[in-house]
């Protein structure tokens, strides 16, 4: 069974439903997930989804922030989410789909803006969901499964701008790549994106705060999808759908897709 799957940081589901419905009626996706919706679960806005061939939905949200939600054209099963670090936040949420991969969602803390736990308890919540991830991996080793979302570090050199100018900014510190290696490994999750597109700079963000994103293109690659060994061959065509940050009142992420044939 074939399916194409994409992820998005929305930045408010509600603030921008008419966006999403754009991407699913353009792009058609089986699967999309979503992070940042800042939603209550209840007041997530399905119906129009739902027109559109979305009639499935997992999901995990509180107000105002952070929120986590799955939208499918095929069912899919809630088998549950995790708390890391203990933050009680609304940051994963994980679905099985009837051929029995499991794609796991989730939202890293963005860590604010000083890269130094001492003096910044954000970053410190950062790194400590990445090693709550890892042990996760470690201790329960995922099999036929998909792992996507804002995870909020851009590991590779060509992943950002300019590596030298951002090794001392969020996103791309050695501690934090270090952390987000230590994850893939433990699980030992291939990165799907960068199996396809391996050579070359490649964006998913661009910061609210240039004036022109698009001519500027000082981007990072803060989005994943990554694959167990089991299915990783199987995933292709991945692209990021970049034009979609120049859309009216747009997330300052794009859209990151893959297929997968199983």
């Amino acid at each position: 069974m074939p399916f194409t799957l994409a992820t998005w940081n929305i930045n408010s589901v509600r603030l921008r439903e008419g966006l999403v419905a754009k991407l699913l009626s353009e792009e058609a996706p089986d699967v999309l997930c979503l992070q940042e919706c800042k939603s209550p679960v209840e007041k997530i806005p399905t119906e129009q989804f739902a027109a559109l061939g979305y009639g499935h939905m997992i999901a995990r949200g509180q107000k105002g922030y952070n929120g986590v939600a799955i939208l499918s054209k095929l069912p899919i099963e809630d088998v549950g989410d995790q708390d890391f670090a203990g933050l009680g936040h609304a940051r994963h949420v994980a679905g099985r789909l009837e051929n029995g991969v499991t794609i796991h969602n989730f939202y890293v803390p963005a860590g604010g803006d000083v890269p130094d736990r001492e003096v910044n308890e954000k970053f410190g919540q950062k790194l400590d969901y990445l090693t709550d991830m890892r042990d996760w991996f470690k201790a329960e080793r995922p099999e036929k499964a998909v792992l996507v979302g804002d995870l909020n570090i851009a590991p590779r050199e060509d992943d950002v701008w300019s590596h030298k100018q951002l090794l001392k900014v969020v996103s791309h510190t050695p501690v934090e790549v270090e952390h987000l290696a230590e994850t893939q490994d433990a699980g030992g999750w291939v990165d799907v994106t960068r199996k396809d597109i391996p050579e070359g700079m490649l964006y998913s963000w661009w910061s609210y705060r240039a004036r022109d994103w698009d001519a500027a293109d000082k981007g990072r690659r803060l989005d994943h999808v990554w694959a167990t060994p089991d299915i990783s061959n199987a995933a292709h065509s991945s692209r990021v759908l970049r034009h979609a940050r120049g859309w009216e009142k747009p997330s300052d992420h794009a859209p990151v897709f893959a297929t997968f044939d199983l």
